[in-house]
């Protein structure tokens, strides 16, 4: 039986072979044609094609095979599910709405608020404050239960006072911000890296630690130029990309 042929991949030695190989496989997996056979070739013939050891493409495999895009059957093989599903996209598309249709279909649990000291990464954006509004929140997906991403928010302290945090539980700070608070919301500029998940994120969105994530800041501004609010969100690098689309006209 013919076996599904998976992409090639160079391999980085700081980041867990595992890890990469999985991820290497599931793009495959994902951007096959229609006509690619079902069926994967063996563990040692894919631990030689990626260049590691079986114990490795085991765990790859083990991931995969969590996430449903791969089923094994003992003295069959293992073999591509053909409903594999893709990865949620979350789509920039240029408009305040755009960003607040992202968060639909997901579930708002509030981890905490409180107040703290202008942290020294964000004090460029808040020259005139000593200390903000901070919102933590961890978003799931609404049908499945699954972590997708959990967000801190640093806001100005004028702003929190009219913030209803059970608001925040329905609505992103987006939209609590400029149809609930009222703001003149001017712009939003958005930032997005790829970073290795911490102890705290792999624990919140119940990844592997290290394991790629997506670190999204978005500063959002007034009418004149001035920070409200700062959002600071880590994505499950397996669940989501970034589009942005740049109109012509």
């Amino acid at each position: 039986m013919t076996s599904f042929a998976p992409d090639s991949i160079v391999l980085n030695r700081k980041l867990p072979l595992w890890y990469q190989v999985s991820q290497s496989l599931r793009a495959s997996i994902l951007g096959r044609s229609p006509q690619d056979p079902l069926r994967l070739p063996t563990e040692e013939r894919l631990a030689e094609h990626y260049g590691v050891s079986v114990l490795t493409m085991r765990q790859a495999l083990k991931e995969l095979e969590a996430e449903g895009l791969i089923s094994r059957h003992r003295r069959r093989g293992t073999f591509i599910e053909p409903a594999a599903r893709r990865g949620t996209p979350v789509r920039l598309l240029g408009s305040v709405d755009a960003i607040v249709a992202q968060q639909s279909g997901m579930t708002t649990e509030l981890l905490g608020r409180g107040r703290t000291a202008v942290p020294a990464g964000l004090a460029e954006h808040f020259p005139d404050l000593t200390e903000v509004a901070t919102y933590h929140r961890l978003r799931c997906d609404e049908k499945s239960g699954e972590p997708t991403n959990h967000a801190r928010n640093y806001v100005r302290p004028a702003l929190a006072r009219r913030i209803d945090p059970e608001d925040l539980v329905r609505w992103p700070m987006t939209k609590v911000l400029r149809d609930v608070v009222g703001a003149d919301i001017g712009r939003i500029t958005d930032t997005v890296e790829a970073r290795l998940a911490d102890p705290e994120t792999a624990r919140l969105l119940q990844v592997p630690l290290l394991s790629p994530i997506l670190h999204y800041t978005g500063v959002t501004y007034d009418a004149a130029g001035r920070v409200l609010d700062v959002a600071v969100i880590n994505y499950r690098g397996d669940r989501f990309s970034f589009t942005v689309t740049l109109e012509t006209t």
